[in-house]
This record gives C-alpha cells, sequence and structure tokens, in this order.
C-alpha cells in the first residue's frame, strides 16, 4: 500500500524472464543494461525514482524529503501538504480545493483577450533604428474593486462632484459599457476617494522616509470670498530615476497671515509627513513669509539632518512674483491709456447686442481673426498684454463701430467710446514691445 496517495502497489513484471535466467542472449542484455546505467551522471537531491506514481494528483504535486520524511509539496504555492500517512491522497485533494495560487481557484469568472497599451521598440533597418509600437495580447476580467478604484481616481483627477456617478448619464454609459459593474452611491466613492489619498499619503510618506535627497517647498496663503484664509503647501524632490515631481502635501484652514501662524503650520505639516531634510522654501515678498520662513529655518537648525550652510539659502524669493510686481510697477506710467482700453473693451462685452454690432464691423473691415476680445486680470500682467494685443488687431472695427453708433444718435455712449478708441492708438510701442519680450522670456 502507497501510504502517500492510499493506491495498491502492483509489481513490475517487465523483464521476469530475465531475471530467471530464460533467454539465450541473457547475459549480453544485462551488460548493455549494466552499461546505460553507468553512462547516466549521478543527480545529487533527487529522491529515488521508485515505483512509479499511478495518481493524477502527482501532476501537482512533487515528492520531497524532509528531515528522512518522504513528503508532498505543492508545485503552485511549494507548500508542505502532508508526510507518509494513510490519508495523503484526501489531504492533497483538500489542498488544491483551497491552494490560493491554484488556477482553477484564481481565475473563477470568464475571461477576454485584450490587447495591452502599444510598447515602442526599435528596430534596425538597414543600418538605422527605426521606431515602431507594438501591442502585447493578454486576458483581462472583470474586477469590481478595480474598476471602483479607477473610478475614484477619475472624480478626482477631473475635479468631478461625488453625485456624478448617481447622474442618468453616466449609468446608461456604464450600463452598455459594462453591465456588470455595481453603481457605487455618492458616499461610497466619497470613501473610496479617501482611501485612495490615504494610499498615496502612505506611498509618499515611505518615499520620503528612504530619499536621501532634499525636498524643496512652495508655499501660498490666502483668503476666500467666505472671509476664511487657506494655505497650501507644495513639495518638490527628485525620485531615484531622476524625474521630477510636485506633490501637494497639505492644504488646510489657517487662523490668519501672521508669520508665527504660517511658520507653525508649515512644521506641523513637516513632522505629519516625515520630512527632515528641507533645501529650500519658495515664497512671495509679503513680509510675515519673511517672518514665517524664519521661523520654520530655526527648528530645522535643531533637527537631525539640519540645513545647508547653516540655513543661509532655505529662503528663496518667487521669481515670478517678483517680475509681476516689476511689470506692474512699469504699467503705473501708462496706466491711463491702460484703463481707457480697458473700458472700451468692458463697454463692447457689456451686452449681446453690442458684441454682436461689433461682430459685424469686424466683418465689414474684413479683419481676419478668430481671436476674442478678453478684458485683462489687473493682478497678473500677462492677461493685460493679451488683451492689448487683441485690441490692437480690432482696432479698424472699433473706428467703424464709432461711425455706426453715430449714424444711430446712440450720442450717450457715443462720446464715450469714441476717446476710448482713440486712446488704443495713443499706447506706447515701447509698452507693447516691453511687455511682448517679458512674454518670450517666460
Amino acid at each position: 500500500m502507497d501510504h502517500l496517495t492510499g493506491e495498491s502497489d502492483i509489481p513490475d513484471q517487465v523483464g521476469s524472464s530475465t531475471a530467471c535466467g530464460g533467454g539465450p542472449h541473457s547475459g549480453e542484455e544485462e551488460a548493455q543494461h549494466d552499461t546505460l546505467i553507468s553512462s547516466v551522471p549521478p543527480q545529487e537531491d533527487v529522491p529515488t525514482k521508485g515505483k512509479k506514481k499511478r495518481s493524477w494528483l502527482w501532476s501537482h504535486f512533487e515528492e520531497i524529503i524532509k528531515d528522512g520524511e518522504v513528503r508532498a509539496k505543492c508545485t503552485y504555492c511549494n507548500g508542505d501538504v502532508c508526510g507518509k500517512s494513510k490519508s495523503g491522497k484526501t489531504v492533497m485533494k483538500n489542498h488544491l480545493l483551497r491552494c490560493k495560487e491554484h488556477p482553477p481557484n484564481t481565475n473563477k469568472s470568464q475571461t477576454f483577450l485584450k490587447f495591452s497599451k502599444s510598447e515602442q521598440t526599435h528596430a534596425s533597418v538597414d543600418d538605422d533604428l527605426v521606431a515602431e509600437k507594438r501591442s502585447k495580447l493578454e486576458v483581462w476580467k472583470f474586477k469590481q474593486d478595480e474598476t471602483r478604484k479607477a473610478l475614484a481616481k477619475m472624480i478626482i483627477m477631473d475635479e468631478l462632484p461625488f453625485r456624478f456617478v448617481e447622474r442618468e448619464g453616466f449609468r446608461y454609459f456604464m450600463s452598455v459599457a459594462q453591465p456588470n459593474f455595481i453603481f457605487p452611491s455618492r458616499w461610497t466613492v466619497a470613501r473610496d476617494c479617501y482611501q485612495a489619498y490615504l494610499e498615496e499619503k502612505k506611498n509618499i510618506k515611505s518615499f520620503f522616509s528612504k530619499c536621501s535627497s532634499r525636498i524643496s517647498l512652495t508655499t501660498d496663503t490666502w483668503t476666500s470670498c467666505q472671509n476664511l484664509n487657506y494655505m497650501c503647501l507644495t513639495a518638490h524632490f527628485i525620485d531615484h530615476d531622476w524625474n521630477l515631481h510636485k506633490k501637494i502635501i497639505n492644504f488646510c484652514q489657517i487662523s490668519g497671515h501672521s508669520g508665527e501662524v504660517i511658520g507653525k503650520e508649515v512644521e506641523k505639516c513637516l513632522l505629519e509627513w516625515g520630512i527632515t531634510r528641507v533645501m529650500t522654501i519658495t515664497v512671495d515678498n509679503a513680509s510675515s513669509n519673511d517672518v514665517g520662513v524664519e521661523y520654520v529655518r530655526k527648528r530645522l537648525q535643531r533637527w537631525k539632518d539640519g540645513t545647508v550652510l547653516n540655513g543661509k539659502f532655505v529662503h528663496m524669493r518667487c521669481a515670478s512674483h517678483v517680475l509681476n510686481l516689476t511689470v506692474k510697477e512699469g504699467l503705473k506710467e501708462s496706466n491711463e491709456s491702460i484703463s481707457r482700453i480697458r473700458n472700451a473693451v468692458r463697454f463692447v462685452r457689456a451686452s449681446p447686442a453690442r458684441m454682436q454690432k461689433f461682430n459685424n464691423c469686424v466683418k465689414q473691415e474684413q479683419i481676419e481673426s478668430k481671436r476674442h476680445l478678453c478684458l485683462d486680470v489687473e493682478t497678473r500682467w500677462n492677461s493685460t498684454y493679451l488683451m492689448l494685443e487683441c485690441a490692437l488687431i480690432y482696432r479698424r472695427a472699433f473706428d467703424f463701430l464709432e461711425f455706426s453708433m453715430v449714424e444711430n444718435l446712440e450720442v450717450s455712449c457715443q462720446s464715450l467710446l469714441v476717446f476710448q478708441v482713440m486712446m488704443i492708438g495713443i499706447v506706447s510701442k515701447h509698452l507693447f514691445l516691453s511687455l511682448r519680450f517679458l512674454m518670450m522670456l517666460l
């Protein structure tokens, strides 16, 4: 009886006549047999072949010797299943039913064939490298959990509301694309998004704990329309593959814009993320930021990793903010001309009727441009440049609109518009070229 499989032993009858000395050539056959055996190289750590295993279970298991005892090892999970016992066959069957690595247990649902994303490869044609794309055929099956994670990622990336999953259009689309998808509620999607945030935060914290390079920070504070103060802290770092990353590690509400409040909030965030190797902190030119960065610099010097050059270059001023202040100061010399052009554009855009009249003037003047009149944001000088550039393109349209308004006896508006249009030509050429040069620098 085979104690490992529970099957009866069957004696090998092959070559019995030779063992009894039968046959005229029995001596020659024995010599040839001994020669073949001696020609096979010995194998180490391989159990004796013995009797042939007749059970189908041995296609899933391997016989091993452990501590001088014959045992069976699963070929899928490499688990030590059973030893020498009369119930060995039953133990192996039960193990196959619950083995997580056994293919029938890991893939019970229907699978489909799909082409993976194209991978760009390089082939040699006439000693020249030619880029070509190849796709790989893979097996795919629907997974509810993975689909929910992808849905949460879509909500976060596209800044969609959680109620989006309950809208009729989305449900109709998913019912056609994947009928097996179980629609979650907006509360479930909110929990999935928060779980995705926790997982990403865990991964980034693990990276920061192993990162040998230093991290640069940028922060800014502002007041919302609800009169609430907020602060955002962004980390810039390079990974092991020399790829630059930018991650928002904090977005919180603060009590005020004082330097002490900003400094303590930055310190609290750094301790929460386990960041001790800080290179620089970039802020704008507000006086409160000077106090906040100085507070953080003193705290960093007391930490284990400290600062570079005793924190002399921790405080970095935002170059874009400095350039913006410089340009705004220079624009004050032509502030009257710019404000009048701004009023002219605002007058045309004030109503659909005026905008339609202006478009008719553009057609009659045969101005071939698809650009639209735009108002600038006074705190952003690059938008002022775009407004002036567009106004100069439609200068003849403004002149024609002036005469058409005179013909329609719109005197009250005409007197204002004539003056605004005249100021378009007064804009200094030096100012416009200076703005254009600054745009090219960016």
